[in-house]
């Protein structure tokens, strides 16, 4: 592990923050998080914003349902060269970029998802399906999802319905199924033009080839007139090894599978220690 150290002279221009596992803990025993932030956690963004740092809630969820988040934390944007104050928000895993607050989207990426999903029910053919429904707010599934899952409202949809028109995030969970079938199963069949992530459980995002955090942080950064360089990254999922290994200095929560935190800089406290804050004490505290 390396990256730059608080010795070296070197400050974090653009913060940018996973959500799940690394601003809000999880629930025992469950795939949700409890949708708080710790008080050390929602004090240290705020010192990293009077720094003038730029923070940027980059994660797998939804747009609709990562604004909220941004509210808990308090967030605010930090005027760009054009005077727009606006936050930034990577969703869906980089394939969304949003301004917020009011909402706007600025960049979508999409994929044709058919085969993809396909050639993975074909393993898993009793796996549940959804897709974004950013209009509505919520997603449209083949079958409801365990409560507390997905956010907003779920609309049972036909499967081909759902798959007809380009999309830019289909999320495959499999109940009976673990994290490390999934892993196999990505592995195995190659998913041709299609990139994908694994969750902490048996949840398969298949996102368009080559989009991810660290794409859609880099379309931010150029916005911004920032490089990788300048960016303290901080997660702790396989959806963000690809922003930890981009940023300047990428940090992994101390939960992290060993994939993860082999892609980061450093190793941070758990997110039950408040290892976010812990980080961004380092730099702004």
């Amino acid at each position: 592990m390396a990256g730059p150290t608080p010795g070296d002279g070197w400050r974090p221009r653009l913060v940018a923050l996973d959500i799940d596992g690394t601003l809000l803990k999880w629930v025992d025993g469950s795939g949700t998080t409890h949708e708080e932030v710790a008080p050390a956690v929602r004090a240290a963004v705020q010192r990293a914003l009077d720094a003038g740092a730029h923070v940027v809630l980059a994660s797998g969820r939804s747009v609709h349902s990562m604004t909220p988040v941004a509210e808990l934390l308090g967030l605010r944007g930090q005027p760009t060269p054009d005077g727009d104050d606006r936050l930034w928000v990577v969703a869906s895993n980089g394939a969304v970029l949003t301004r917020w607050a009011p909402l706007e989207i600025v960049h979508e990426e999409t994929f044709d998802a058919r085969e993809a999903v396909r050639a993975v029910l074909e393993h898993h053919p009793g796996a549940l399906v959804a897709v974004e429904d950013r209009n509505g707010g919520g997603y449209h599934v083949n079958a409801p999802f365990p409560p507390g899952e997905l956010d907003g409202e779920l609309r049972v949809t036909e499967l081909d319905t759902m798959v007809a028109e380009p999309v830019s995030r289909v999320i495959i969970r499999d109940p009976e199924a673990t994290a490390e079938d999934f892993v196999a199963l990505g592995a195995r069949l190659g998913l041709q033009g299609t990139d994908y992530v694994v969750g902490w459980t048996a949840w398969l995002d298949l996102t368009p080839v080559g989009v991810h955090k660290a794409s859609g942080l880099a379309h931010v950064c150029e916005a911004l007139g920032l490089t990788a360089a300048d960016v303290l990254a901080i997660g702790d999922g396989r959806n963000d090894v690809e922003m930890l290994a981009w940023a300047g200095r990428g940090v992994a929560m101390g939960q992290a599978v060993e994939a993860v935190r082999e892609a980061a800089d450093a190793v941070t406290d758990t997110v039950a220690d408040d290892g976010a804050a812990v980080e961004l004490d380092r730099w702004f505290g």
